[in-house]
This record gives C-alpha cells, sequence and structure tokens, in this order.
C-alpha cells in the first residue's frame, strides 16, 4: 500500500528510516517569531544544511544572523516540527510536495524564497543504459505521492513509459497506458531508494539521497530531470504568519547571494542548481 506525508514520528521511528535530529549549532530552543534569539532551520543532510552551515559560518555573523541547524533524514517531521513550532523554518522541499502535505495533514507552511534545484534521476547498478533494462525488470520509485508522481513523469521523460495524458502530481503505476518492458515498480521511502540498488534493476532517487549515497547525478544517472522549467525547486518555508520575521528575511536574502550561487556551482558540479 503506497504511502501518504502523513505519517507520524513513531511510525518512522519503527520504519527502515531512523528518524534523526543533528544540531548543527548549539541545541537551544527555538526562537520567537519576534526576531529575537537565534533562527532554527530544520534541513534534509545534503545539500541543505550543507548549503545553510555554509551560511551560518560564512555570511549570517556579518548579517546580524544568529543562525542554528538541525538535520532531519525524512520528509515528514520537518514540516511537523515547523507547524509546531519546536523550530522557526525548513528547507528540504518542493511546492508539489507542500501542496500535498498540507492538504493532507492540515498545516499551515508556505515557502519564502526558492533556493535550488535536484534532479531527480534513474540509478542502476546492474545496466549502464536505460535501453539496458530487460523485460520485466523491477524498479524502485519513492512512495510519497508527489515523488512517485514525480519519478514516474521521469520515466515517461525517458521513454521507457506513458502516461494517461494531463495526469498530475497524484499519479500511480495505475496511470500508466504502456509499458513496453513490462517494469514492475517497488515503492519505498525515499530514503531507502538509493539503498535497493543491489536488490532492483534499477532505482529513481531523488537528489540530495543521491548524493549522500555518493552518487553524481550530473554523470551517472541513467535518465536526469531538466532544470527547464522545472516545479521542484527546494525553497526555504515557515509556517504563515512568519513570513515576516526578520531573521527569515535577512536567512532568504543570503540565501539567494551571489556567494551561495558559487557554493552551490563549486561544491556540487551540476549535481545541484541554483534557482536563483
Amino acid at each position: 500500500m503506497r504511502n501518504t506525508a502523513k505519517i507520524t514520528t513513531a511510525v518512522l521511528a519503527a520504519g527502515a528510516l531512523t528518524f534523526g535530529i543533528t544540531a548543527c549549532g548549539s541545541d537551544k530552543d527555538s526562537g520567537s517569531s519576534d526576531g529575537s534569539g537565534p533562527l532554527v532551520v530544520a534541513a534534509s543532510p545534503t545539500p541543505h544544511a550543507e548549503i545553510l552551515t555554509y551560511v551560518r559560518d560564512h555570511l549570517a555573523k556579518k548579517a546580524g544572523l544568529d543562525l542554528e541547524v538541525k538535520e532531519f533524514t525524512d520528509y515528514v517531521t520537518p514540516n511537523t516540527a515547523t507547524e509546531d513550532g519546536d523550530v522557526d523554518a525548513n528547507y528540504f522541499q518542493n511546492q508539489p510536495y507542500l501542496d500535498d502535505f498540507n492538504k493532507k495533514n492540515g498545516t499551515h507552511i508556505v515557502p519564502v524564497v526558492t533556493v535550488h534545484l535536484e534532479p531527480l534521476g534513474l540509478y542502476s547498478h546492474k545496466v549502464k543504459s536505460a535501453d539496458a533494462l530487460k523485460s520485466g525488470a523491477t524498479v524502485a520509485v519513492p512512495n510519497d505521492t508527489v515523488n512517485e508522481a514525480r519519478a514516474l513523469k521521469l520515466l515517461a521523460a525517458g521513454g521507457l513509459i506513458t502516461l494517461k495524458d494531463g495526469v498530475g502530481n497524484e499519479a500511480t503505476p495505475s496511470d500508466i497506458t504502456e509499458n513496453p518492458k513490462n517494469l514492475k515498480f517497488k515503492e519505498l521511502e525515499a530514503a531507502q531508494t538509493p539503498r535497493s540498488l543491489d536488490d532492483v534493476d534499477a532505482a529513481v532517487v531523488n537528489g540530495n539521497y543521491a548524493i549522500e549515497a555518493g552518487l553524481k547525478p550530473s554523470k551517472d544517472a541513467l535518465v536526469l530531470e531538466s532544470a527547464k522549467d522545472n516545479p521542484y525547486g527546494n525553497f526555504l518555508a515557515v509556517k504563515k504568519g512568519n513570513e515576516n520575521d526578520p531573521r527569515v528575511k535577512k536567512l532568504a536574502k543570503l540565501l539567494t547571494s551571489p556567494e551561495v550561487k558559487k557554493f552551490i556551482e563549486d561544491k556540487y558540479d551540476g549535481s545541484v542548481i541554483a534557482s536563483f
């Protein structure tokens, strides 16, 4: 059965994906939205926390910003922590995912500024090209609503399947109209997809998890998402009403600075693309 974004922390802890929070700064409580105290931001380890850590270490002090970074290894808890006020902001997601999450969970998270794109890719330890996948091959795909649809669109763009006309961000394998290789799909938590590469014929992996696994999207992907007109840019987000927090405004400006753009270009070599 396909998972939705509404998953409790207890379920995450019991599953294969371990919920982890690592403070990259000090372990203080989240600051208040009146602009006092440190700004605590929840982020995926790669590249989001790495980018934030660069900002904290090289740009924040001069801008008068006390920035703390907390790493989360899933795509659920950063939003619930932001909604509950356990952190002030988060940086890990795209608009289609956030729209789906807010709808299903009754949360009120809003984007502040888009920073980068992590192209989704198809990877394999068993074949060197998508065309080399055999009939009946098993492909792992993320099991959350938006990323599964995104994965299927990637496979369609690569000519491996055909989807119904007009299919949106809730596409599932049942929306496939043509599957000439008779591909089979294994739905997994997004973080598990790179770990499945020895067990399946190929896997569609989110960019951050690909990089964490030592994959280079710009070089290793059999099929890679195009950056042109891509709606999946990752952004800084806050709970609605906190957009004008002066600390948030400072961070938004720093995240879209020339220094951060250069950092992204130098560190990720095309596997992460600045969106500003």
